[in-house]
């Protein structure tokens, strides 16, 4: 027997209180109990974001998921592409149809030196200005824009 457990023998709580024997009770329950109560300022202080939706969700439809590729992708992949049958060569130039990929969208990062053409859903300003720096030339051709705009007409 411990000499705390002896001292304390013939008295009914062990030095304990009235209620502090019995399971967490001294600590304000387990866990993250009473948060919500007495265990508030606790929170507060140390997740302040405990409670509460944080964000929103867009519905599924409302997704706008572009695939994109730069500029500089295109010139450090050229080789894979050719090989792929993804590009084709056409004299000294070479022709690349993203309208067949996943690729929507051409964005004018990196730097291309090769002269090429690309078939391509959007393009950016930049993109478009890279390219023919280059030698080459953006053929945008987005039939879903064309069909709304002779719809509109």
């Amino acid at each position: 027997m411990s000499r705390k457990s002896e001292k304390h023998r013939g008295s009914r709580t062990h030095g304990r209180g009235k209620k502090g024997g019995r399971g967490a009770g001294l600590r304000g329950g387990r866990g993250n109990a009473g948060l919500n109560k007495h265990n508030q300022l606790k929170v507060k202080i140390d997740n302040p974001d405990y409670f509460g939706r944080k964000g929103f969700k867009r519905h599924p439809s409302l997704h706008n998921n572009k695939g994109t590729i730069n500029v500089g992708n295109i010139q450090s992949d050229l080789p894979k592409y050719l090989k792929n049958g993804m590009a084709k060569k056409d004299g000294k130039n070479i022709v690349i149809d993203l309208t067949q990929t996943d690729y929507e969208k051409l964005l004018g990062s990196g730097v291309i030196s090769t002269s090429v053409t690309i078939k391509v859903n959007e393009a950016t300003q930049k993109a478009k200005a890279k390219v023919e720096a280059a030698g080459g030339m953006v053929d945008v051709s987005c039939d879903e824009f064309q069909e709304i705009t002779d719809n509109e007409e």
